[in-house]
């Protein structure tokens, strides 16, 4: 979308070389590093977008953007070595370029910079946004400390599974829409419903990837594919596919997810061929749908001209036609 092209810039622009001439460069090098390697930037330019629907230009809202992104990229450097990553977005993580400890305390150091950020807003307004940026944060150690657990239990319901990653993805992304909008001067109903709007599209964001990283291509997702099926992940696709499938392919699921072999080759491509035959990647696709569905209809309730929902429309009916 071509509308997004200045936003993106805006925040590209701001991160370059954000560390450039601090020292120790053990520290601040790791952190450039990952920031240059891009991304989508999805959360930031909704802060941005969020603030000018509001009436305020965006750079306004442009270090309450880089807060979100700066943190958003902290829980990636981190996540990375929980998961014993190897790349992100095409190229070697932090933890593999240089070690483990420096990807600790590189990540410890853009947590506590993102909270620098919002030192320049006045003082109500800062009140409110560091209020909702703690929460948010703690939401985010809390779903994914979920998602760690649910690697060992036999019990994850869907549901379950939906509220961790509302935790885990969804309430950063309401988090950037909710500070956009206190930024470009919302009323309290108005942006809690947009926080509502971004919750609601950052599960069906959530839920995408999962299908991506099953069915996207690795050339465009930036990760190898099937990385979640190798991992014995329970993602929705293993929960719709044990919703749907007959009593052998249920065992062949659980023998397949309870096994780490050498070759993966042969695990990924008969967990994706189950997938395929329970209907699990159409039914993934299917719940995107259902949750863009809900965040347009939050959107809808907030006190907007047509124009400006129809940027926020567009940029959901993208996020749910995205390969990468």
């Amino acid at each position: 979308m071509e509308f997004l092209t200045a936003y993106q810039k805006l925040v590209a622009d701001s991160l370059k070389h954000l560390n450039q001439g601090k020292s120790p460069e053990g520290l601040y090098q790791p952190i450039d590093y990952l920031l240059d390697l891009g991304g989508k930037r999805l959360r930031p330019v909704l802060v941005l977008m969020a603030c000018e629907a509001f009436g305020k230009k965006a750079e306004a809202a442009l270090p309450a953007a880089l807060v979100v992104e700066v943190f958003h990229n902290f829980t990636l450097m981190h996540d990375d070595i929980m998961d014993k990553a190897s790349m992100r977005r095409g190229a070697q993580t932090v933890h593999e370029k240089w070690d483990i400890n420096t990807a600790i305390l590189s990540g410890d150091a853009m947590l506590v910079q993102a909270y620098i950020f919002l030192n320049g807003y006045e003082s109500k307004l800062f009140q409110s946004l560091t209020t909702l940026f703690s929460k948010t944060a703690l939401e985010v150690c809390e779903g994914q400390q979920y998602d760690v657990d649910f690697e060992s239990r036999d019990d994850v319901r869907i549901e379950d599974y939906l509220e961790m990653i509302r935790l885990k993805t969804a309430v950063l992304v309401g988090c950037a829409m909710q500070m956009g909008a206190a930024v470009g001067g919302a009323t309290s109903k108005d942006a809690q419903q947009l926080y509502l709007f971004g919750e609601q599209l950052g599960i069906a964001f959530q839920l995408q990837d999962d299908y991506l990283d099953t069915f996207g291509e690795a050339a465009s997702f930036g990760k190898r594919i099937g990385g979640d099926i190798a991992e014995n992940k329970k993602t929705v696709l293993v929960h719709l596919a044990l919703r749907n499938s007959t009593e052998n392919q249920q065992n062949e699921l659980q023998k397949w997810l309870s096994e780490t072999p050498k070759d993966e080759t042969e695990k990924i491509a008969a967990v994706t061929k189950i997938f395929k035959e329970t209907g699990a990647d159409e039914a993934t696709l299917s719940l995107v749908q259902q949750y863009t569905q809900q965040a347009f209809n939050a959107l809808e309730k907030v006190a907007l001209n047509l124009e400006m929902k129809q940027r926020f429309v567009a940029f959901g009916n993208w996020l749910m036609q995205r390969t990468h």
